[in-house]
C-alpha cells in the first residue's frame, strides 16, 4: 500500500510526528508498504517547501503561505490536501482532528460525499480535544475552541475508520456513535533500543554513583503543582541525600513555582533542573535515575492521553512509581502494580519511591521487568501489523 500520514504541525519541536508517527511509518515500509508524511512546518518555518527524508521515511513540508495565522488557515489547509493527493496513495491518515490537517481532510470528506472518487481517510486520536480535554489547556480563541471540537466530533462520525491511542479515547469515539468494528486501540509503543550511558549524565550534573536520584521527566500539567512539591518534600525528609533531576518544560512557568517550593519547603540543594533536553540526549538523562516518579490527576485530560513519555522511561529500564490513571494501568505490568499509586493518595507516591531508593536491587529487578513487559506487550512491529489488518477489514483497498 501507498499511505499518506497527515502531520499536525511540523517535525520540530514538538514530540507527536517523532514519538507517535515516524516510528509508526518505518514500521509499516519494514511490512512493505510505502508512507508520506505531509506537514504543515509552522513550528519549524525554515524548512517551509523542503522535502527530506527521516530514518527512510520520506517528509514533505509543504510551503508556508506569507500571511498571518487567520488568513494562512485555508490556503495551507489547501496545500496540504493537494500535496496528499498528488502522492495517489492508497489511503490517507490524519493525526490529530484539529487545525489544517484537519481542513484538509473534512474537505475530502465533504467531496466524496458529493460523489467525488476520493482517497478513503483514517483518522487517528492521541488526545481528546473537546470540553474537558486539551482545549482546556491551551489559550485558544473561543471560535479556534469550538471550531478544534467540531472537527474532533465530525471526523470521528465520517472517516472510514479511527485509531486511538487510549482505552479512554477508544470509550469516547464509540460514545460519539462510531461502530466498535471501525475503531483499533492503538497505543504509543517503543522500539528496542539499549538504556542510555548513565555515568555520562551523572558526571556532567556532578551526581555521585552512590546518590540517589530520582526522575521527573514531564511538561507538568498532568498534576497538581503543590502535590509535586509535597512529594519531593516528603522523600527529600525521609532520604536527605537524595536528587530530583527534573527534564522537561512546563507552559506556564512552573519551574520558576518549584523552584520557589523548593527554597521555602527545604529541599532546593537536592533539586536538579536540566529543563528541555535534545531529543537524542534524553535516553542518557533517564538511565542517570534510580527510581521515575510519574505524576497525574484523575482527569479526563490524562485518562485520555497516552504518555509517550512513560514509555520512554520504563523502556530505559527505570522503575517507575506511577499514578494508576488512563495508560498507566496499560503499561504496568499487572504482576509489579504495586508501583502504581491512588492519585488521592498523595503518601503513597512518597513511600513507594522511599522504599524503591532503599532497596536499589529491587528497583533495578522491577526496571528490568517493566521494560520486558513494554517489550513484549507495546512494540510498534506487532501494533503496525495490526494498522495494516485493521486497514484492510475496515475499508477495501
Amino acid at each position: 500500500m501507498r499511505i499518506v500520514f497527515l502531520a499536525p504541525f511540523g517535525i520540530r519541536p514538538k514530540g507527536t510526528v517523532i514519538a507517535r508517527m515516524l516510528p509508526l511509518a518505518v514500521q509499516l515500509q519494514a511490512l512493505g508498504h510505502e508512507v508520506v508524511i505531509v506537514a504543515p512546518p509552522y513550528t519549524n518555518p525554515e524548512d517551509s517547501g523542503k522535502t527530506e527524508m527521516v530514518r527512510g521515511v520520506r517528509l514533505v513540508n509543504v510551503a508556508l503561505p506569507n500571511a498571518g495565522k487567520a488568513l494562512s488557515a485555508l490556503p495551507l489547509a489547501w496545500r496540504m490536501f493537494r500535496a496528499a493527493l498528488t502522492e495517489k496513495p492508497d489511503l490517507i491518515h490524519l493525526f490529530k482532528p484539529k487545525g489544517y490537517g484537519g481542513l484538509a481532510a473534512m474537505l475530502m470528506i465533504l467531496l466524496q460525499r458529493c460523489g467525488l472518487r476520493m482517497t478513503p481517510l483514517f483518522f487517528d486520536s492521541d488526545d481528546w480535544e473537546g470540553k474537558g480535554g486539551m482545549n482546556d489547556l491551551h489559550s485558544y480563541s473561543s471560535a479556534e475552541k469550538r471550531l478544534f471540537a467540531f472537527q474532533e466530533q465530525w471526523l470521528s462520525r465520517h472517516a472510514a475508520g479511527m485509531t486511538v491511542a487510549s482505552r479512554e479515547l477508544q470509550r469516547l469515539t464509540a460514545g460519539l456513535g462510531v461502530a466498535a468494528e471501525k475503531i483499533l486501540y492503538l497505543p504509543n509503543c517503543v522500539e528496542d533500543v539499549p538504556p542510555g550511558n548513565c555515568l555520562r549524565i551523572r558526571q556532567k550534573l556532578a551526581i555521585e554513583a552512590e546518590t540517589p536520584t530520582v526522575l521527573l521527566y514531564t511538561r507538568f500539567f498532568e498534576f497538581s503543582q503543590e502535590r509535586l512539591h509535597w512529594a519531593l518534600a516528603g522523600i527529600h525528609e525521609r532520604i536527605p541525600d537524595v536528587r530530583f533531576l527534573v527534564v522537561g518544560k512546563g507552559r506556564h512557568e512552573e519551574e520558576e513555582l518549584l523552584l520557589t517550593a523548593s527554597e521555602q519547603m527545604g529541599f532546593a540543594e537536592s533539586l536538579i533542573m536540566a529543563g528541555w533536553v535534545e531529543p537524542v540526549e534524553i535516553p542518557d538523562y533517564l538511565a542517570a535515575a534510580d527510581v521515575a516518579i510519574y505524576p497525574l490527576d484523575n482527569t479526563l485530560v490524562n485518562r485520555a492521553k497516552c504518555p509517550a513519555k512513560l514509555t520512554e522511561i520504563i523502556r530505559a529500564g527505570v522503575p517507575v512509581v506511577a499514578d494508576a490513571v488512563g495508560q498507566a494501568l496499560e503499561y504496568i505490568d499487572p504482576e509489579h502494580s504495586e508501583i502504581l499509586c491512588d492519585p488521592d493518595d498523595r503518601q503513597g507516591m512518597v513511600d513507594r519511591t522511599v522504599e524503591l531508593l532503599q532497596d536499589r536491587v529491587r528497583g533495578q529487578g522491577l526496571g528490568t521487568a517493566g521494560r520486558r513487559y513494554l517489550l513484549e506487550n507495546f512494540s510498534w512491529r506487532q501494533f503496525a501489523e495490526r494498522l495494516v489488518g485493521f486497514y484492510l477489514k475496515t475499508y477495501r483497498i
